[in-house]
């Protein structure tokens, strides 16, 4: 599977008064991450939404802290894609620090289309063939 890869330096707004990142900020960036994978593959999150109406929500989440990052600490996000369903598909995010797993998540997400003309909103659609062979591909 495609993975990519993005280095993140922790600015003192990212931390709680305890001086380590405030939970919610993994979040953000797991999902610029996902966003940042799918742009590598081809699909930038603006083209996505703005032409094709097709935005990727998060369902489902876990998320494991094994170590602790503070100000000024670079961290370095690995995601890919697990396991693709007709339209879910599973994002696996894996924070290092320096060598060392830190933060683990698995996330949920659903290929879906913004619906205008009903309250739902959000319609979930399949995924492209195109899509799936592009997250598909080895990473070199």
């Amino acid at each position: 599977m495609l993975k990519n890869r993005l280095t993140i330096r922790i600015e003192w707004g990212d931390c709680d008064p305890a001086g380590i990142v405030f939970y919610p900020q993994y979040f953000k960036w797991f999902d610029a991450c996902a966003a940042a994978l799918f742009t590598a593959a081809g699909f930038p999150r603006a083209d996505l939404v703005g032409k094709q109406g097709i935005v990727i929500p998060m369902v489902d989440t876990r998320c494991k802290f094994l170590i602790p990052f503070r100000f000024d600490d670079e961290l370095t996000v690995e995601t890919t894609i697990t396991r693709f369903g007709r339209s879910s598909f599973d994002v696996q995010h894996k924070i290092l620090k320096g060598a060392d797993l830190a933060v683990e998540c698995s996330e949920t997400r659903v290929w879906s289309r913004i619906d205008f003309t009903g309250p739902e909103r959000l319609k979930a659609q399949s995924i492209p063939e195109t899509v799936i062979q592009a997250l598909s591909q080895d990473d070199d």
